[in-house]
């Protein structure tokens, strides 16, 4: 029921969009910021940070990963890191994970014997012991704390975060309430 109900969205898109948004957008982008997150359905960035189109550069990967930087064997998501820092220019990061993480559950307890791409996805992860907590609070934030620690080794990141020209941070999104944490040094706190 969906699908049908996104195809008629997308022929009134048009229509209902306005052509003034269009003709903005047709010239180029400029985002401030970069929204990395999980690749998970339920999370919607445009509602939890209420952007409107052309303000976040999106990159969403199954449990928020972000691939240690090897320029010898480039990924997708490297590629568009380095995009949205040396070519858009962002000046702002988020790493954004969430609670009840299908890949944060499968890195901690080992349930995706049947998916092997995203076994070997997530087997550069360090695993954590888990937690009582059936939302993976706990492990999803520090699923997130990792993310930035490789984001942190890439060296064009590390050099803008060194000459004050980006800032990089982590979030947590827990899915039941609708509350977003930020990272701090210890602990996440809400924003």
């Amino acid at each position: 029921m969906d699908f049908h109900r996104f195809v008629q969205h997308a022929r009134a898109h048009a229509k209902t969009r306005g052509s003034d948004i269009g003709k903005k957008l047709a010239e180029g982008q400029k985002p401030s910021t970069m929204f990395i997150t999980c690749a998970d359905s339920r999370i919607v960035t445009a509602a939890i940070t209420g952007a409107e189109p052309g303000a976040l550069f999106e990159l969403r990967t199954a449990g928020n990963v972000i691939p240690p930087y090897e320029v010898q064997a480039p990924t997708s998501e490297m590629a568009t890191i380095e995009f949205a820092v040396l070519q858009l220019g962002v000046s702002e990061i988020v790493v954004c994970g969430h609670s009840h993480c299908g890949a944060v559950l499968a890195l901690n307890e080992a349930v995706i014997d049947h998916l092997p791409a995203m076994r070997g996805w997530l087997g550069k992860q360090r695993p954590r012991k888990a937690e009582s907590d059936p939302a993976m609070r706990v492990e999803g934030q520090e699923h997130v704390r990792r993310q930035l620690e490789t984001l942190l080794a890439y060296p064009f990141v590390a050099e803008k975060v060194a000459n004050g020209e980006l800032r990089v941070h982590g979030w947590f999104y827990d899915i039941e309430t609708g509350e977003v944490s930020a990272c701090a040094e210890h602990a996440f706190q809400p924003l």
